[in-house]
């Protein structure tokens, strides 16, 4: 096949509108401000404290950023807050007191109390040092904040402030730092010369003396170079528990060169560190206050702390490996009601365990109540990576709740503290998220993929368990946030050919949900955007794929298809909601009435799909990943009248990545390919995302070798497009640099390079989302449409 390509040619912007389309549509006016084009969607949902409105970020008048409007329950007319009330509202975010009359939190650096019953604001502190941190105490006498790195108690009836941590950067400098030389000089010098030992005695002397007159004031704690955070007291006043955060030492930082800047000059951006170059660390410890003595938490008594991943088994260089205590990232404690019991987490360094246990801050130590192990790595909704930790105390002060992948799926648990015994509140091939007790405390709260994997719900269920109940009902995602008192509900819901939208509906089962906002511009709504069929294929190992399916009214036959492949690995698109990739999903539509097929798969890592989903990927991106996509391709020529010589793939991020291994490794599969923002070497991309997956490539080389496109250059025989922005700090431009000179040096010319000097990961203007997606058309256009 021939072609005009040029193997180091950079091509800047230009403009392929004037490419044959059959559609209302076009690549400028669907890549254009979203904002303008398709409207914004109701966000950041929440209700007054007195649940009399409902607030929400809205913005139908097209401001230059977002507005906060407001409805009630009883007049769903929209109002727009004006920005002198807006200042006025407390935060939506804080620390209730145990009666729930009063509310803490912080606003603009200091610290406010809403009264919630009287509906007033009081500000507490004005300083130049900002807050970060506020919360009542346990007895509700104080408020507990941090501030300058240290914690201060301010009480609330007699207006009193103390410091209770000095906490100090660096080292002791009273501590002596003479040699044993010069210390044995000194002491013999003070023990021959009478006036000095008088002048030293009296100098101490005089120190103790004034120390008494002193205020009494915590005791300096030196933390070295590490940072403090997460400072905390116990609920009897007697502990402070923080957390010590140290940087990986030695660590190279990469370098991101911006060529367009607005001072005329090329300015490197300071962009992360590579996979395996060093990793942070977090440690517990604890200042007991009565013994003026600080100790951490230990990590290295935790079961399995010694234990060997499966992988060193294949190689040599592990056969005579000693164990050794592995590294651990340890979480901030988290109190029962009754402040009598605490529980940490911990997670080791290398992915592979998450332990729950009581901790004693006695003396530090603790009692494991909970191991989870996953000889992948560790994570799914509500445990970690891609996802915030759920774990909390039951109301009856004696057991756990949390989540964890034990069955295969994210579900709901609980762990008697004093009897060990463990339980599953939920169960089946379906996901969890985002648990929570009701304020009763008689019932749970949470969404669920129960019905369909990429359809979600609210539930509620016993609190003890049992058959959870649909609360929700309309097709696509409902995300809910419920009334304070939790009569009512709002919903943020969007489908498949729909963006977001607010409702308002009765906290009961089936009720009927209230549209309150229109958020769509007519110029959007005028195109009949298709609603795509939600399909699984079986792949050659018989698990049936999830997929989108766009397909023309009146199909060619032995037409030419498409297959999109997202990006991030770890996320959902063959979902019933609306995509984040909402650009794509137009763009899709534009190809369908173009003529193409179109293929959306959720491939093996995605997420929504259980543990054995997500961890397909271990050790090999690029294996079963890829797989789906090539029996996807199967599955439209045997199912959908494709012609196998005319599927083209494209994608950003993974999907760049995949799109690589697929022109690289599946010659005969796929005519034509478009790599976004794509890593072509893992390598080089960052540790806490990489190293889940493949671990690190000084320990696992062998990963990373069949993980990495750049390996595989030289099997490209079929035409590339490569675009990716010059100031990603994301996937670095580096990546798509190396690989050219790769294909340079093998004498490949199928492949050309567009790139954007303006744009990062995320493209942001319109003009470098038309000139990328132009060129995509017309790689297709020209490869998998060879009449035109």
């Amino acid at each position: 096949m021939k072609t005009k390509i040029a193997s180091a040619v950079i091509l800047m912007i230009c403009n392929f509108n004037g490419l044959l389309a059959q559609s209302q549509l076009t690549i400028s006016r669907i890549m254009q401000d979203p904002a303008s084009w398709i409207g914004t969607s109701p966000s950041g949902i929440y209700w007054s404290e007195d649940g009399k409105r409902i607030y929400f970020n809205w913005n139908p008048d097209r401001n230059p950023g977002d507005s906060l409007y407001y409805i009630t329950p009883e007049d769903h007319q929209t109002v727009r807050v004006t920005p002198s009330e807006r200042k006025r509202l407390p935060a939506r975010s804080g620390d209730y007191d145990k009666e729930r009359k009063r509310k803490v939190y912080i606003k603009n650096g200091d610290i406010f109390m809403y009264h919630i019953t009287a509906g007033e604001e009081t500000q507490i502190t004005n300083t130049i040092d900002r807050i970060k941190a506020v919360k009542f105490s346990f007895d509700n006498k104080s408020l507990v904040f941090q501030m300058d790195e240290n914690l201060y108690a301010w009480d609330t009836g007699t207006g009193y402030t103390k410091q209770l941590t000095n906490f100090k950067s660096g080292s002791d400098e009273s501590e002596s730092k003479l040699s044993e030389q010069d210390k044995w000089l000194e002491e013999d010098q003070i023990h021959l010369i009478s006036v000095l030992a008088e002048r030293k005695d009296k100098r101490e002397l005089r120190s103790e003396i004034n120390k008494k007159n002193e205020p009494e004031r915590p005791i300096e704690i030196f933390t070295g170079k590490k940072r403090v955070s997460n400072i905390d007291i116990s609920p009897d006043g007697k502990y402070i528990t923080y957390s010590l955060f140290e940087k990986a030492e030695k660590t190279k930082q990469t370098d991101v060169p911006d060529y367009v800047t607005e001072s005329g000059y090329t300015e490197n951006l300071t962009a992360r560190a590579n996979v395996g170059t060093g990793s942070s660390s977090r440690e517990l410890w604890i200042y007991n206050i009565e013994k003026d003595t600080v100790y951490k938490v230990a990590t290295n008594i935790l079961p399995g702390i010694k234990d060997f991943p499966d992988y060193y088994a294949d190689y040599e260089k592990y056969k005579e490996a000693k164990p050794e205590v592995r590294k651990v990232d340890t979480g901030s404690p988290r109190w029962s009601d009754d402040g009598k019991n605490a529980i940490v987490t911990f997670f080791s360094k290398d992915n592979k365990d998450r332990w729950i246990a009581l901790l004693d801050l006695s003396d530090g130590s603790t009692n494991v109540l909970d191991r989870q192990r996953d000889e992948a790595w560790i994570a799914g909704p509500g445990i970690g990576w891609f996802s915030r930790e759920a774990i909390g105390w039951m109301p009856d002060n004696k057991r756990v709740w949390f989540q964890s992948e034990e069955s295969g799926y994210a579900h709901l648990y609980t762990i008697d503290i004093h009897t060990g015994k463990k339980k599953s509140l939920t169960k089946g091939n379906f996901e969890i998220y985002n648990p929570r007790i009701s304020e009763n405390k008689q019932q749970w709260y949470f969404d669920a993929n129960m019905e369909h994997p990429g359809v979600r719900n609210l539930y509620r269920m016993a609190l003890n368990g049992g058959k959870p109940e649909k609360i929700t009902g309309m097709n696509g995602r409902n995300d809910a946030v419920l009334s304070p008192d939790e009569t009512m509900l709002t919903i943020r819901n969007s489908y498949a050919n729909r963006p977001w939208e607010l409702y308002l509906m009765k906290n009961e089962p089936g009720a009927e949900a209230v549209r309150i906002t229109h958020s769509l511009t007519g110029a959007f709504s005028e195109y009949n955007w298709r609603v795509p069929e939600f399909i699984t294929f079986k792949a050659r190992d018989n698990a049936e794929v999830p997929a989108r399916l766009y397909k023309p009214d009146d199909p060619e036959s032995a037409g030419p298809a498409v297959i999109f492949v997202h990006g991030a690995g770890y996320l959902q698109n063959a979902h019933h909601w609306w995509s984040s990739y909402f650009r794509e999903y137009m763009f899709h539509n534009f190809l369908v009435d173009n003529g193409y097929t179109v293929l959306d798969i959720d491939y093996r890592g995605s997420a929504g799909y259980g543990r054995d989903w997500r961890t397909a990927i271990y050790r090999h991106m690029g294996g079963w990943d890829l797989n789906d996509q090539v029996d996807g391709a199967r599955y439209l020529v045997e199912m959908h009248d494709i012609d196998a010589g005319r599927i083209g793939i494209y994608g950003g991020s993974y999907g760049g990545f995949i799109t690589l291994m697929a022109l690289f490794t599946q010659p005969d599969v796929f005519a034509a390919g478009a790599a976004l923002r794509a890593v072509t070497d893992w390598a080089h991309y960052n540790h806490g995302y990489t190293s889940n997956i493949l671990n690190t490539p000084v320990q696992d080389s062998l990963a990373y070798v069949r993980s990495s496109p750049i390996y595989y250059a030289e099997g490209l025989a079929k035409p590339l497009l490569i675009c990716h922005g010059m100031v990603d700090t994301n996937v670095h431009f580096q990546d798509v640099v190396r690989l050219s000179q790769r294909f340079i040096e093998l004498g490949k010319k199928d492949w050309e390079i567009a790139v954007y000097p303006v744009e990062k990961h995320t493209f942001t203007e319109p003009s470098s989302w038309t000139d990328e997606y132009s060129r995509i058309f017309k790689l297709f256009e020209t490869y998998l449409k060879p009449e035109n």
